[in-house]
């Protein structure tokens, strides 16, 4: 039973190789590829994202300092008075610089969620226009498929059979 079902496959995958080579008509089906990072890397937008990102960071990093040198005054205004409070108020203060702490804790993990989601939705943004300049030029040029060689992806590739379209995406997104 084993035997026969790896023929069947067998067969299927050789069955499928050789129509991969042709599209049924005896025409070779051609593809595309690209680096999906060198082109989104070119993009205007992409300097954009990184100019509105950055932006972002320092208003988080600014808030978060400010939280901070808060925290640290009080904690020494804490320090300063530490032995002429009654019990009453040190355990309030000791009790305030610990919920302070843990909001500014709250806070450097809420804005790091926020800064990768925007992040995200930026880069979303940016391969939704690649996704259209890719779909124009596979029709243009009839491709069967386009690929994108980043992260080795793709170690080999026979140029007979495609085309590096790297440089025609990024002149289309300009």
């Amino acid at each position: 039973m084993l035997k026969r079902t790896t023929l069947i496959w067998l067969l299927a995958l050789v069955g499928l190789a050789a129509f991969a080579q042709t599209d049924g008509q005896g025409a070779s089906l051609r593809f595309g590829y690209l680096s999906y990072d060198s082109v989104i890397v070119s993009m205007s937008e992409y300097a954009s994202m990184q100019q509105s990102m950055e932006q972002l960071r320092a208003q988080y990093a600014a808030e978060q300092q400010r939280i901070e040198d808060d925290f640290n005054k009080k904690y020494e205004e804490f320090l300063d008075g530490q032995a002429a409070f009654p019990k009453t108020i040190l355990q309030k203060r000791q009790s305030e610089l610990q919920e302070m702490m843990e909001r500014n804790i709250a806070f450097k993990h809420q804005s790091q969620q926020l800064l990768a989601q925007a992040e995200a939705e930026q880069r979303q943004a940016l391969l939704q226009l690649l996704g259209a300049a890719l779909k124009t030029i596979g029709q243009e040029r009839g491709y069967a498929f386009i690929l994108n060689t980043d992260a080795n992806a793709t170690p080999w590739l026979n140029p007979a059979m495609g085309d590096d379209i790297t440089d025609d995406v990024k002149l289309l997104l300009k």
